[in-house]
């Protein structure tokens, strides 16, 4: 990501999340669910992937019990939940690539939804790998300027981080790998370096630049994607101009 508006982007998607906190835990569940059946286990500490799922809905406020639900939901313990994950590619407003990932019990409703919020604004569905290639998953520690450079980046390495980013404005980004991703935090943490934001993720190699009309384009794109049930998570390769970042934050 462009180092001018790394931070920027951090703080936007923030904001996004406590307005949709509602529409968050609804999402966590069904996440959590879709793991715990993965897994076959309603125990966090024996799925990776449950572990992350679970750590994401306690960090967003939900209930204990509520989360003790879904993972026996999911694992069968108390009756299966039928959701399949569909991953739909595409292209939005000024050529930037586009992955969403769905968890849904209706697959035609969810396409002829993801497709309806593509159209609308500027952009079109494309085939399965058709810009999944351009991404990797991976882990994001993200901390804010003015974080102590030297203290991270001999914790972090240390801990076994595949790299630190040092952005212009002063905020840094530690790297590692999904399976490496929540014994970092831990570590970190326990050093006295909390993350400001940490998730996995799908980043792109490369950024496609998008004027100021692309750029709200865009961010409407990805709020309307967002909006839907069905919709996980929603990862693009935009570089979106600071200012709408900024302006967003006001």
């Amino acid at each position: 990501m462009a180092g001018h508006s790394k931070w920027a982007n951090i703080k936007h998607k923030k904001a996004a999340v406590d307005k949709k906190r509602g529409k968050i835990w609804t999402k966590l569940i069904r996440e959590v669910t879709v793991a715990a059946r993965e897994g076959k286990t309603s125990d966090p500490n024996a799925s990776p992937r449950l572990r992350l799922a679970v750590d994401k809905a306690y960090a967003a406020n939900m209930p204990k019990d509520t989360i003790e639900r879904a993972c026996k939901r999911g694992s069968g313990e108390l009756g299966a939940e039928n959701y399949n994950e569909v991953r739909y590619e595409g292209y939005g407003p000024g050529g930037v690539a586009i992955i969403i990932d769905t968890a849904t019990d209706n697959v035609n409703r969810t396409v002829s939804e993801v497709r309806h919020a593509l159209s609308k604004h500027g952009g079109n569905m494309g085939t399965s790998g058709s810009v999944s290639y351009m991404f990797n998953k991976l882990g994001v520690l993200s901390y804010a300027p003015g974080v102590n450079e030297d203290k991270l980046m001999d914790a972090a390495l240390e801990a076994g981080a595949d790299d630190v980013v040092m952005a212009d404005d002063g905020s840094a980004e530690v790297l590692t790998t999904p399976d490496n991703y929540a014994e970092l935090v831990a570590t970190l943490t326990k050093a006295g370096l909390e993350p400001d934001d940490a998730e996995v993720t799908e980043r792109a190699d490369n950024l496609t630049a998008v004027d100021l009309e692309n750029g709200e384009r865009l961010l409407k794109l990805i709020d309307m994607l967002e909006e839907l049930d069905d919709v996980q998570e929603v990862f693009h390769n935009g570089d979106i101009p600071v200012e709408l970042l900024d302006d967003d934050e006001e």
